[in-house]
């Protein structure tokens, strides 16, 4: 609406030159353009002037009298297109094309609306600009986005937490606190698990961690950190295999000569200058090659 000042001066306009444009109803006598003059004519004691609207498309009629004919910044002319979406069937790109505004100015005030109803009405009026509003909208967003993620994750791994949640038991935050140890503790579980396994298929004839834990003589912690010292010496032990393995590998050239010319004195030489060990060693990859 105008202002008491705006009113009368157009009062006396209708007054005195007459009323310019109609006041626009739809079949139902609906008013959808004209407030300002309905009232104008109402103080000025004149009799108003009507027009029926018989086209299928009144909230563009609205749009196109009130966001062409008022000084208003793009910020708030995006926001009533997006509050009007409701009632249109045209879509935010038709939107955007219809009333020459930007995409992303658009989308941006539907993303306030959305996410920030609270402030929609001040972009409206132009006491907060869109872009301001869109900031906040946006952290709202993200944070509600966050909270949903949240939920989704404990119906998913923890619906007995999910639905204290709902009944109010406990916090959102302390359900998540809560799942997070669960996994933990299963991840911890499946560690020590993994490593009896392992020890097992290498014959290792060590009591199980699981059944240390279950006996009570040790806590899953201190299993995980046995299976982890365990775990490291089983690759240290790999790793030093496979590097003496690519020495032989790499020096097998010389025994497959010593195969070659057993019981001479060459052979021998060789041998005799070996400790016991190796040479015992030397006598059992002869016979290989």
């Amino acid at each position: 609406m105008l202002s008491e000042d705006e009113l009368h001066d157009l009062a006396e306009s209708i007054r005195t030159e007459g009323q310019h444009e109609p006041i626009v109803l739809d079949a139902d006598g609906v008013l959808l353009d004209g407030r300002n003059r309905l009232a104008a004519c109402e103080i000025a004691g004149v009799e108003p002037r009507f027009t029926t609207y018989t086209g299928t498309d009144p909230m563009g009629v609205i749009l196109s009298h009130n966001l062409h004919r008022r000084h208003i910044s793009k910020g708030q002319k995006a926001m009533i297109i997006a509050m009007a979406r409701s009632f249109s069937e045209h879509p935010l790109r038709g939107h955007a094309k219809l009333h020459s505004i930007s995409l992303t100015r658009l989308s941006n005030a539907a993303t306030v609306l959305k996410h920030s109803p609270h402030l929609a009405e001040q972009v409206r009026t132009g006491t907060l600009s869109l872009d301001a509003a869109y900031s906040t909208a946006r952290e709202n967003k993200e944070r509600s986005a966050a909270l949903q993620a949240q939920h989704d994750r404990l119906r998913e791994h923890a619906p007995d937490l999910a639905e204290q949640v709902s009944e109010g038991l406990i916090t959102l935050d302390d359900a998540t606190a809560a799942l997070d140890q669960r996994q933990h503790e299963e991840r911890l579980q499946q560690s020590v698990k993994h490593a009896d396994a392992l020890r097992l298929a290498d014959g290792n004839p060590d009591q199980p961690l699981v059944r240390l834990v279950e006996q009570g003589d040790i806590t899953w912690s201190q299993a995980q950190q046995r299976a982890e010292e365990f775990l490291t010496r089983r690759r240290n032990a790999i790793h030093q295999a496979q590097q003496a393995l690519r020495v032989i590998a790499e020096n097998w050239a010389a025994v497959q000569d010593l195969a070659a010319r057993p019981d001479t004195a060459y052979a021998r030489d060789i041998l005799d200058g070996l400790a016991p060990e190796v040479r015992s060693l030397a006598k059992s990859l002869t016979t290989l090659a």
